[in-house]
């Protein structure tokens, strides 16, 4: 078995607004959108907005109406810290943070070395539109 992720799934707050936002970053990364696909499961309280490449899933979902006012908070038990992509060059960071600004994805940190990490370790910070975080990252 080898440590590769086949989907990914996270719950927003708004999945209307938050579609808008992954609409625009997905593509960044190879995702097409003309491959989305939606689905609503009224019994599980449930929306999903499904992203296909062929390396990886990648899906938005509505929170159950119980708690659909809760903050989002990377920092709670159970929630996503931050997602990292990789990329092949420090270009290819330099071009996404170019196109995630034009987005209008919330920036953390503009690409730079982080030695702290390791010494080659390039890397853009960014949330979406629900201050969810991301990266994207080159080591070599």
């Amino acid at each position: 078995m080898k440590p590769i992720i086949d989907h990914i799934q996270i719950t927003v707050k708004n999945l209307d607004y938050a579609e808008e936002f992954y609409d625009k970053f997905l593509p960044i990364l190879g995702f097409d959108v003309q491959r989305k696909v939606k689905a609503t499961i009224p019994e599980h309280d449930f929306r999903v907005v499904e992203y296909t490449h062929d390396i990886l899933c990648f899906a938005i979902t509505s929170p159950r109406e119980a708690f659909r006012n809760d903050s989002i908070n990377r920092r709670k038990p159970g929630a996503l810290h931050h997602l990292a992509f990789k990329a092949d060059s420090r270009v290819q960071v330099d071009e996404a943070y170019q196109r995630l600004v034009e987005i209008g994805a919330n920036i953390v940190s503009a690409p730079k070395l982080f030695p702290e990490y390791s010494e080659k370790y390039y890397a853009v910070f960014f949330k979406d539109f629900e201050n969810i975080k991301y990266e994207i990252v080159c080591t070599k």
